[in-house]
Order: structure tokens, then C-alpha cells, then sequence
């Protein structure tokens, strides 16, 4: 009874053992399974560790690299600075240089100036001996005309004596005294003119002589146009009548008493400025200048002086006292001349 029951038992239990075993079977590929995959799991995740310890690596290496760059940087920032430092001080010491020679220019200058105002004075000064210089020459020059004159006269004279000399010597002593008595004649004509002429002008001086704008230049007088005419006109203005009729006065006191026989005029010189004109009247300073002098004669005439003691000529913007542009130049340069000479 206990056998069948053994057996029985044997023959209830043996189904379950294959089952076992396949289980238990299965479980160890489970384990084998994920065993394999926890080594490719773990090869793969030390293949990662060593790629980042690789690059971990190499990032020390770029930080070291960059360390020393930066420790270069900064000394040579360092030394940079140094230099800015340097350069700063040589740039504090040039600007005090800069100021000092600022300074030194400043009173040069003030030096300059005061030497181009002593200049500029010499310079005006200068400019006026220079025009006096030149009148003298003109005067100069108009007496070598005069005397070329006189010698022309004489030479014509010595040619007649010598013709009669050739026609007839028996008159010598008459020829030369003849010639004596003409050459004296005409040096004693000189004299009496150039009397006539001293004693016009000194009569002129008094009776001009309240008037700054009046000048005596050398042998002639000089009225500024402003005196006589407004600007750019040649009508004659009643101030300037008044003076002209003082003038007129003289002249004819003079006719009275230069002999006939002395050959004289007054000559009347018209002169402008610089500055041009270009009007319905006057198309140039020419006419201008010419035009004045020509208003004055008419005016000497109607107050009863010779016509033929008179003579007008226009000089136009040529023949300058001063010839600087200045305002004052201008107001010099336009002016009526007067001169008692030689017909």
C-alpha cells in the first residue's frame, strides 16, 4: 500500500520537473541576455569615459595654452602701459614746451607789430620823399627841356652869325656884341619870370594860406578836387568858385605886370584817383581829369584872365603822388595843379 502510494506520488510529480528545467533554462539566457548586455553597456560607457578623459585632456591642454597667452598678455599689457606712462610724461612735457614757445611767439608778435607799424611809417615816409624826389626830377627834367631850349635858340642864333659872319666879317664885334646882348636878354627873361613866378606863387601862399588842403609841391599848387568839385563831377563848386575868383585876382594882377614880350602860361593839370569811371558823362578818368581842368580855364576866362595865358591838360590816373590804394592815396591823387611856366 505504501509502494502504490510511492509510485503514485512518483507518477503525480514526474510532469513537473521538465517544466523546471526549461524554466530554470530560460532564466539563465534571461541572465545570459542581460549580461551581455551589461558588458556591452559597460564597454561602451568606458569607451565614453576614456573619449571624455581624451577631450578633458586636451581642454587642460588649451587652458594651459591660454594661460600662458594670458600670462604674455599681461606683460605685455604691462609694458604697454609702462610706455602709455612714459609717452604721457613726454606728452606733458611737450605741452608745457608748446605753451612756453606760445608764449615766446605771443611776444614776437607783439614784437612784429610794433616793427610793422615803425615799417609802415618809414615805408609812408618814404613813399612821400619818393614823390618829392620825383617832382624835383620833373623839375629837373624841365629845366634841361628849358635850357635844350635856350641852347636850340642859341645854336639857331650862332648859325645866323656865322652866315653873317661868312657874308660879312667886317661885322663881328657887332654879331658878338649882338649875341652878348641876346643871351642876356634872354637870361634877364629867365630871371623875370622865374621872379614873376615867385612873387605869383608867394602872393598865392597868402591868399590860400588859411587852407590845409592847398599844397605848394616844388613850383606848382596843388588843390585837392574835393575843394572844387564833388566826386566824379567837373562843375565847379561854389566853394571851389570862391577860391577859383582868389586865383583869378592873381592872375590878372599878374598880366598887369609881366611885360608883353615874356612868353607865359599858367598851365592847369586835371588828375584822379585809381578807381575807374564809366558814366554817361565821362567814359574814362582821362575825360574826367580833362574835363576839370578845362571847368577851371573856362572859369579863369570868364573872370577875365587871357585865354592865352592858360592851358588845360588832363593826366587822367598816371601821374600819382602817392601810389598806394589806401582811401588817403586816392584823396592825395585827386587834384587840380597849377604851374606859372614857359609858353
Amino acid at each position: 500500500m505504501a509502494g502504490a502510494l510511492s509510485r503514485r506520488r512518483r507518477q503525480e510529480d514526474a510532469p513537473y520537473w521538465p517544466g523546471f528545467v526549461d524554466a530554470m533554462a530560460q532564466l539563465l539566457l534571461v541572465i545570459t541576455f542581460l549580461l551581455s548586455i551589461f558588458m556591452t553597456a559597460q564597454f561602451l560607457l568606458a569607451r565614453e569615459i576614456s573619449g571624455q578623459d581624451s577631450a578633458l585632456g586636451q581642454l587642460r591642454s588649451q587652458i594651459a595654452e591660454l594661460t600662458q597667452l594670458l600670462a604674455m598678455e599681461k606683460s605685455a599689457r604691462s609694458e604697454v602701459e609702462a610706455n602709455l606712462l612714459a609717452l604721457n610724461d613726454d606728452l606733458s612735457a611737450e605741452k608745457m614746451k608748446s605753451t612756453e614757445l606760445f608764449a615766446s611767439l605771443a611776444t614776437e608778435n607783439v614784437k612784429g607789430s610794433s616793427a610793422s607799424t615803425a615799417i609802415s611809417g618809414l615805408q609812408t615816409a618814404l613813399d612821400k620823399e619818393k614823390s618829392i624826389t620825383s617832382e624835383a626830377l620833373a623839375q629837373v627834367e624841365l629845366l634841361n627841356q628849358q635850357i635844350a631850349a635856350m641852347r636850340r635858340q642859341i645854336a639857331q642864333l650862332n648859325d645866323i652869325l656865322t652866315d653873317a659872319e661868312t657874308r660879312n666879317k667886317s661885322s663881328e664885334a657887332q654879331i658878338a656884341d649882338l649875341g652878348k646882348r641876346l643871351n642876356s636878354a634872354l637870361a634877364q627873361r629867365v630871371q623875370e619870370l622865374s621872379r614873376y613866378r615867385s612873387e605869383f606863387f608867394g602872393r598865392l601862399r597868402q591868399i590860400l594860406s588859411q587852407r590845409s588842403d592847398i599844397l605848394v609841391v616844388g613850383d606848382r599848387f596843388v588843390f585837392q578836387s574835393e575843394v572844387l568839385f564833388a566826386k566824379g563831377e567837373a562843375t565847379i563848386s561854389p566853394l571851389g568858385q570862391q577860391e577859383m575868383l582868389k586865383l583869378a585876382d592873381a592872375l590878372k594882377q599878374l598880366e598887369k605886370e609881366i611885360p608883353p614880350d615874356i612868353a607865359w602860361v599858367l598851365r592847369v593839370d586835371g588828375h584822379t584817383d585809381i578807381d575807374a569811371i564809366n558814366t554817361v558823362l565821362f567814359k574814362s578818368n582821362w575825360e574826367l581829369s580833362s574835363a576839370r581842368s578845362i571847368a577851371v580855364v573856362k572859369y579863369l576866362i570868364a573872370q577875365g584872365v587871357a585865354p592865352n595865358h592858360l592851358v588845360a591838360a588832363g593826366f587822367g590816373e598816371f601821374q600819382p603822388l602817392d601810389p598806394g590804394t589806401s582811401e588817403d592815396a586816392k584823396s592825395e591823387n585827386r587834384r587840380i595843379e597849377l604851374k606859372l611856366t614857359e609858353r
